[in-house]
Order: C-alpha cells, then sequence, then structure tokens
C-alpha cells in the first residue's frame, strides 16, 4: 500500500525559485506514473526573501514547520549577499543541517548517456561526514569555530571524532554493499596524522564488519588526480566534510555538470534534498538554470523514504524519475551547462513528458 507524504518546499535564492518548482513537477508526474500517493507539498520562507519578510534567513517557523514534515526540498541559497548581520552567521542549509543533525551528506556522480561526461561510465557516490572535519562552521556547540586573536592572526577548529566517523563509515559501507562492493577512503593522514589519521583508521575498523566490501584509501590531492582520469573506476568514497565537498563538486562536473550533481543530507530520522551546486545569479531568472540536480535529488529523497517506511510505490517513483531525466538527455534535450540549447522549462517538460509516456 502506497504511504502518503507531506514534504517541504524552500525555494531560496537565486535559480532556487526556478529548478525547485522544476523538481516538484517532475517528482509529482514520478509519483503519478508509478501509482503512488500524490505528495502533500508545504512551501516555507528561507533566503533573502524570508530576511526581507521575518527578519530572518531561517526563520524560527520555518524550523518548527519543518520538524513536522517527512523531508523537504531545499534550493540553493546565497548567503554572501545577504545583509548584515545575516551575512555572518551560518548560512541556511548550515543552520538547517546543524539543527536536525544531518550527518550523512551523499553525493552520486553519475554520467548521462549523451551527456557531455569528461570521464564516460562515471557512477560514484560520495559519502561526506557532515557535522565535523575543517569547516569551522560544523565543529562547534555554539558560535563558528574560527577566531582571531589579533588582527593579524585566524585561527580555525577542525574536530575529527570516533562517533561521527563510526556512524558516517557504517552509512558508506551498507551504501557500498548495495552497490559494486568498493569502498574507497579519503584523508591527509601523511600530514594530518592524528585528525584524518583517526578517520581513516576508524573506517577501517568499521569495515571489519563488512568482509564483502573491498577497501582502499587515498590522499586527498591524488584522489583528485584518479577522479580526473580515471573516476570510472571508483564506487563509493568516503571521507570528512571540506575534503567531500571538494571532491563531490569535482566528481559532478567529471561526470557532465555541476548542474547534474544531487545530494541528499540525512539522519536516521530525517532527509532533505539539495542540489550539490549554488544559486548561480548570473543567470537566475533567465530560464537558463540547469534543474537536473535538483530533481535527482529530490528523487534521492524518494528513495530514501522508500527504504525508511518500506514504501515500493515511492521507491517506483524514484526509479522513474531517474529514467525519465536519462530519457529526456538521451533525447537531445540538455541545457547551456551539458551542451545543449534547451531552457529550464524545456528540460523539465521533456522529462515529465518521458514520465508521462512509462
Amino acid at each position: 500500500m502506497a504511504t502518503s507524504y507531506t514534504l517541504g518546499v524552500l525555494h531560496g535564492d537565486g535559480i532556487g525559485p526556478e529548478i525547485v518548482p522544476a523538481a516538484v513537477e517532475v517528482v509529482d508526474a514520478a509519483c503519478a506514473a508509478a501509482g503512488a500517493d500524490p505528495i502533500s507539498w508545504v512551501e516555507l520562507p528561507l533566503g533573502a526573501a524570508a530576511i526581507e519578510e521575518h527578519g530572518d534567513a531561517v526563520p524560527p517557523q520555518t524550523l518548527a514547520a519543518l520538524a513536522e514534515l517527512d523531508g523537504w526540498l531545499l534550493g540553493p541559497h546565497d548567503s554572501a549577499a545577504y545583509p548584515q548581520p545575516h551575512r555572518s552567521k551560518l548560512n541556511p542549509s548550515g543552520t538547517i543541517r546543524k539543527h536536525f543533525d544531518l550527518f550523512a551528506n551523499i553525493r552520486p556522480a553519475k554520467a548521462f548517456e549523451a551527456g557531455n561526461a569528461i570521464v564516460p561510465g562515471t557512477d560514484l557516490v560520495i559519502v561526506r561526514e557532515n557535522t565535523q572535519g575543517f569547516y569551522a562552521d560544523r565543529s562547534t556547540y555554539a558560535g563558528t569555530g574560527e577566531f582571531m586573536p589579533s588582527p593579524d592572526v585566524a585561527v580555525a577548529l577542525g574536530i575529527i571524532t570516533r562517533p561521527a566517523v563510526e556512524r558516517i563509515a557504517r552509512e558508506a559501507f551498507e551504501l557500498a554493499r548495495r552497490r559494486g562492493k568498493r569502498l574507497t577512503i579519503v584523508h591527509k593522514a601523511n600530514v594530518l596524522k592524528m585528525t584524518t589519521g583517526l578517520f581513516r583508521d576508524v573506517c577501517r575498523e568499521v569495515g571489519t564488519a563488512y568482509p564483502d566490501v573491498t577497501v582502499d584509501d587515498f590522499h586527498i590531492d591524488a584522489m583528485t588526480v584518479h577522479l580526473v582520469r580515471r573516476a570510472d573506476r571508483f564506487d563509493v568514497i568516503v571521507t570528512e566534510n571540506m575534503f567531500g565537498d571538494i571532491l563531490s563538486d569535482l566528481a559532478g562536473e567529471v561526470a557532465g555538470s555541476l548542474g547534474i550533481a544531487p545530494s541528499i543530507n540525512a539522519s536516521d530520522t530525517r532527509a532533505m534534498a539539495q542540489a550539490a551546486h549554488g544559486s548561480a545569479p548570473d543567470i537566475a531568472g533567465r530560464n537558463l538554470a540547469n534543474p537536473i540536480a535538483m530533481m535527482l535529488s529530490s528523487g534521492m529523497l524518494l528513495s530514501w523514504l522508500a527504504a525508511k517506511h518500506d514504501d515500493p510505490a515511492a521507491g517506483d517513483a524514484a526509479a522513474r524519475l531517474e529514467r525519465g531525466i536519462e530519457a529526456a538527455v538521451r533525447g537531445g534535450v540538455r541545457t547551456r551547462d551539458m551542451g545543449g540549447t534547451a531552457t529550464t522549462t524545456e528540460l523539465t517538460a521533456a522529462v515529465a513528458d518521458a514520465l508521462r509516456a512509462g
């Protein structure tokens, strides 16, 4: 029996108001094609518009509403353009991830047929620890984890803890077990011996419970070279926060475009769909943005809901959504970043048509 879901919609800034509605449209089409119950959508304020109307980029009422939902779609934000003091605060996505302890950032990079990939055949997933590491804004209970003891000295905290590594490693190994049974740990233990050394070693310890998964590891600098040259040889990559952010942008471009790079931020109980790319203010409002990353992120949320609730209909909708995108791209409907000429609305319509056609 299908399950009914209520999902949040946070448009965000820049191209967000274009790509998030596109994702909503194709999710609705995918659910209809799969015979799943329709999604109930709840729009909530976030970003520059929320600052103007509510005096906060993430109003308290938005966080309270999110806690009552089954999941949500988060559009990109342009926090660098916010007025002070909002620009200096933790950005909207970071605020939400921290509030709900969304510790796992899952970022696939998969090349499409006829999709302009640098490394055809790329099909990997980067599992990024989302709460600690060398991003100072994730490393403290309060404050940003950065401070300046003098005008000429700046210090940032980088935190690695065994419990945080254990839970992200389990997520990565479970994913690898469902995929190609290969996992790569990325670190910099030759220099950051205690911090990323701990990350590497704890991942390996967790891996002893997964004897069917083959494990290797690389330094972060070497890993960038491997992704550029042979991204198609990797399956699941697990790493700390900042390394994961950098590698996932690289992997997205290697697979064809950052515009097709999806992600989901999740804990054991909550999940948020969020494209890996930014708000692209230079093309905002021009109907040029690639909505695929946001669409695929929304499909990942459907898959997460399917697993959590043992809901085959949601899983079928997620699979149909991905096939619909693949069919549109294979048919030559591609935005500029993928070497095509299609607009946001044209690509969205092509995906929706493919879903309706089955």
